[in-house]
């Protein structure tokens, strides 16, 4: 059974007494991550400045393991818990070992005297984040995701159960945000470290999430595991969306489409209408478009973009009456375009191919 490793209970977290977020409570055990997510200015960084001490709590209490956090040591805290925040850090004359080599002040006494195994966990460290052949560069020298790999593996080198982390993707580009992901899972997994983080990009806290606080309005609005959590309509009110909206299946967002009588029919299928929808969307044209099953993988982003979608329920073949839907809209509209080859129509699909024969009969396509 795993530990619990943090919890809190009737929680407030503010400024000067005055609580920004109230009512909160959770708890992650080892080897678990908690991600919150919620609109800038929420307080998702009031709430990790609080758990971290760096901020007085309002009212209420965390807790590491069954112990307070008020009522514990600074240096005790310290060697349980890592703190990587946004701040970039821009130290002068100071190698990568040397900031990793900083985790370990914990445990070396006040004039700071690594030990012989001090050196092993920093070294240890910086190989298990990849960046050992780093250790002797300047880190100013150094680009951003490298140095949030070194800032990483100092929380490591200090050996906590709890590792704290605000928007550690923030200056990062695609490539690197997947690489400190990919390591921080593994960390969670090889060490049974607990991690609480904020995230802004919601399709990497809904792929390495166990659980997902969502802050919003000054509250904790929904928790629980991310599957449960992230639904497109959610996201669209959490973060107060009206242009556009959030694709779940995906963990995207789509930019909103021109409303108006539908100008082009789209014969889609099986994601070969995606691109299709999002250049008529481009190019500001209303369109509608079908016959699309439900589970089919254009079905959400046509939702979205389309002016009207004509569907089938998942694994059942194009019927008649989908068929006819589609004639009508089809008829209604100047041009069609499909996206589908010859060997795109299958079992499923077979009665789509009369739309491409009509269209073709017609001239519009």
């Amino acid at each position: 059974m795993e530990k619990r490793i943090i919890y809190a209970k009737d929680l407030a977290v503010g400024y000067d007494k005055k609580a920004v977020v109230k009512d909160i409570a959770f708890e992650v055990k080892e080897g678990q991550i908690l991600t919150l997510v919620g609109p800038n200015g929420c307080g998702k960084s009031t709430l990790l400045k609080s758990i971290t001490k760096q901020l007085e709590i309002v009212s209420g209490a965390v807790y590491l393991e069954n112990e307070s956090m008020s009522s514990m040591k600074e240096s005790e805290v310290a060697k349980r818990m890592s703190i990587l925040m946004t701040e970039r850090v821009r130290p002068e004359l100071m190698t990568c070992r040397d900031i990793v080599s900083t985790g370990r002040y914990p445990y070396t006494g006040r004039l700071g005297i690594l030990s012989e195994h001090d050196w092993k966990c920093v070294e240890d460290a910086m190989k298990l984040v990849q960046v050992w052949d780093l250790a002797d560069r300047p880190f100013g020298n150094i680009s951003d995701g490298q140095s949030q790999r070194i800032m990483l593996a100092r929380a490591i080198c200090q050996e906590p159960e709890l590792l704290i982390m605000d928007e550690p993707t923030s200056f990062l580009d695609i490539s690197h945000k997947l690489e400190l992901l990919a390591i921080l899972k593994d960390l969670v997994k090889d060490k049974n470290l607990a991690v609480i983080l904020s995230l802004h990009e919601l399709d990497l806290a809904q792929k390495i999430s166990d659980t997902v606080l969502c802050i919003n309005h000054g509250m904790v609005e929904r928790a629980g595991p991310p599957e449960e959590v992230f639904t497109g309509e959610y996201i669209k009110e959490l973060y107060g969306i009206e242009n556009g909206g959030y694709l779940y299946q995906f963990g995207s967002l789509e930019l909103a489409s021109k409303h108006g009588t539908p100008q082009v029919f789209v014969i889609a299928g099986g994601g070969k209408g995606i691109p299709v929808f999002r250049r008529l969307q481009k190019l500001g044209i209303p369109f509608s478009t079908g016959v699309i099953h439900e589970n089919d993988i254009d079905y959400p982003v046509a939702g979205v973009l389309a002016e009207e979608v004509i569907t089938e329920k998942a694994f059942e073949p194009v019927g008649q009456e989908a068929l006819d839907a589609a004639y009508e809209a089809m008829d209604r509209c100047p041009q069609v375009v499909c996206a589908l080859t010859e060997e795109d129509f299958g079992t499923m699909n077979a009665l789509n191919r009369r739309l491409l024969e009509r269209a073709k009969e017609e001239g519009k396509l």
